[in-house]
C-alpha cells in the first residue's frame, strides 16, 4: 500500500478568461410595472446583470419617482393604475417639469398599438419592448445594445 499523498493540481484562471464584470454595474433602473410576476422577473434578471432596480406599481407614484431623475433607465408599462404609462411618458417628455431628464425610457407592453400608435410612442420613448415577445434575458440584452 502506497502511503504517499499527491497534492491536487490547482490552476488559476487567466484574467482574459475570468468572468467579465456585469454590464449594468452602477446603472439604476426604475421599473414602473403593476404586474408583480413580470416586475419580479425583470428585477431578478437586471439585478443579476449588475443593475440596481427600484419597482413602483402605480402610475402616479411612478411619475413622481421618475421625476427625481435618479435613474439611468425607466422601464414603463402602458397599462397602470391611477395614471397610464402614456400619460407618464408625455409628462416626462413634454411636461416641462423634467426638461433635463437623463434617463432612457423603454416602453414595456402587451398591448397591440398598431404601427401608427407604436410609431408615435417610439418618437417619445427610447425603446419599445413587447413583453410577450421578450424574455427577461432578452430585455437585458436590449438594454446592453442601447449602451445603458
Amino acid at each position: 500500500m502506497d502511503d504517499s499523498y499527491t497534492q491536487p493540481e490547482v490552476t488559476e484562471t487567466p484574467q482574459s478568461e475570468a468572468p467579465s464584470t456585469p454590464v449594468g454595474t452602477g446603472k439604476k433602473v426604475l421599473c414602473i410595472e403593476d404586474e408583480h410576476f413580470i416586475s419580479e422577473l425583470y428585477e431578478r434578471a437586471l439585478t443579476k446583470a449588475g443593475y440596481q432596480v427600484n419597482t413602483v406599481v402605480d402610475g402616479i407614484a411612478g411619475l413622481a419617482e421618475a421625476q427625481t431623475d435618479r435613474y439611468d433607465i425607466i422601464l414603463l408599462d402602458i397599462m397602470l393604475p391611477n395614471m397610464s404609462g402614456l400619460e407618464i411618458l408625455h409628462e416626462l417628455r413634454d411636461g416641462g417639469k423634467t426638461p433635463d431628464l437623463k434617463a432612457k425610457i423603454i416602453i414595456t407592453t402587451n398591448l397591440d398599438q398598431g404601427e401608427e400608435g407604436r410609431a408615435s410612442v417610439e418618437t417619445k420613448a427610447d425603446g419599445y419592448v413587447v413583453k410577450a415577445e421578450a424574455t427577461p434575458k432578452q430585455l437585458v440584452e436590449f438594454l446592453q445594445q442601447l449602451a445603458v
